[in-house]
Order: C-alpha cells, then structure tokens, then sequence
C-alpha cells in the first residue's frame, strides 16, 4: 500500500510504502514513527486512517482534480474559439473529444481511497468495501475544523493576544 500524508510533525507532505504485514510506518522527511492500528486493515483491506483516528475513507479515481478541471477547460476554451470563428463542427468536435478523453480516463484509470479528516491519501489497496465521496461527511469534517480554528483564534474568529 502507498499512502501520501501530511506529517503532524514536521508539517511536509510525505510518500511512503507501506509493507503487508508493518506494524509501523515513518516519515521520509523527519522519521517520525507512525504505529499501524489494530483492526486497521483486516483482510487486507483498509478499514480506517493509518494517520489519524478517522474511520470515514472515501472512494474517488486516482487522478488529479487539478488536471481534470485544466482538460475540461482547454476544451471549453478552445471550443468557444472556434465557435467564435463561425467554426461549428470543429466547436462540437473539440467538446466531443474533450469528453472521450474524460471518459477514456474514467475507465482506465484505478481507485484510491481518502480520508475525509487529514486528506491522507492510499494506493495499491481493495476499495470495493467503502462507499464514494459523500458530501455530508465531508461538510462535518470541513464544520469540525472551522470550529478547531475558530477555537484556537480566541473564539470570536479574531486572533487574541496572549
């Protein structure tokens, strides 16, 4: 299993491969000593967060929202052009091509679980167990947070001086 992270420790994104059967996984950057819970992975499969206490993982493709959004808006860009050009056809043909590519990648590409709390991210792991992204759950992690922050700036959303 591959997991990318953000230490707690030193703060850095971290990528590291975990083995079968490891009680503990490390930082690359600081080697600070992550301990594999119990009940964590049975069977094989991941049943909660290696990184914090969090058992809500998510399903999701394994490819990066930035350059989806990049694809979908090269298309939207360069079909507007040729529109504007009086270039229907060639309009229609960019937005069509523009979706075989996102569908090309939709069935080749693999799964990657997510933790809905610290945003750790899992590879090379079964996921047909858990379910895709939910957006109730991500709003109460993202409400859980704000109120973290919120707490820690005095209460008012100002920061105090202590």
């Amino acid at each position: 299993m591959n997991i990318i992270f953000n230490c707690s420790k030193c703060h850095s994104e971290a990528r590291t491969e975990i083995p079968a059967q490891a009680a503990t996984f490390a930082c690359p950057a600081c080697a600070v000593e992550y301990p594999i819970p119990t009940g964590a992975v049975v069977d094989g499969k991941l049943q909660r967060c290696l990184v914090c206490p969090s058992t809500d993982l998510f399903v999701r493709k394994d490819f990066s929202p930035r350059i989806g959004v990049a694809i979908v808006l090269v298309g939207i860009v360069a079909s507007s052009i040729a529109w504007a050009y009086y270039y229907t056809y060639v309009a229609y043909a960019i937005l069509f091509a523009t979706a075989l590519v996102d569908v090309v990648f939709f069935f080749t590409l693999g799964d990657c679980l997510n933790c809905y709390r610290c945003g750790a991210i899992y590879r090379h792991t079964p996921t047909e167990h858990l379910a895709a992204f939910d957006l109730e759950t991500h709003e109460r992690y993202r409400q859980q947070m704000a109120r973290i922050s919120q707490a820690r700036q005095g209460g008012d959303g100002v920061t105090s001086a202590r």
